[in-house]
């Protein structure tokens, strides 16, 4: 397997791009030149059976993984679109 020979960083930095919901498997081949079968195999060999099972579930199908989306904020994060506790106060 290709990934044995990388650095825990580097495969610490690949686990969490591809934990991060919002950055498609594609901005991961670009920046760090990883596809997305060795991305899976990475992720396998890394996490607990049951995470494992339960971030390819996720992730499967869902287009934010296999599209580009349309403006990514940094961190990789989108800002909430929750309303605000304030919101909850009666007055």
């Amino acid at each position: 397997m290709r990934f044995i020979n990388m650095d825990k960083i580097r495969i610490s930095e690949i686990i969490s791009m591809a934990w991060a919901d919002e950055i498609p498997f594609h901005a991961i081949e670009e920046q760090l030149g990883v596809s997305e079968g060795t991305v899976i195999r990475i992720m396998r060999a890394n996490l607990k059976p049951r995470s494992f099972e339960l971030w390819r579930k996720r992730v499967t199908g869902r287009s934010a993984k296999n599209a580009q989306i349309k403006q990514i904020r940094p961190l990789g994060r989108k800002k909430s679109q929750r309303s605000t506790r304030s919101s909850w106060i009666v007055e």
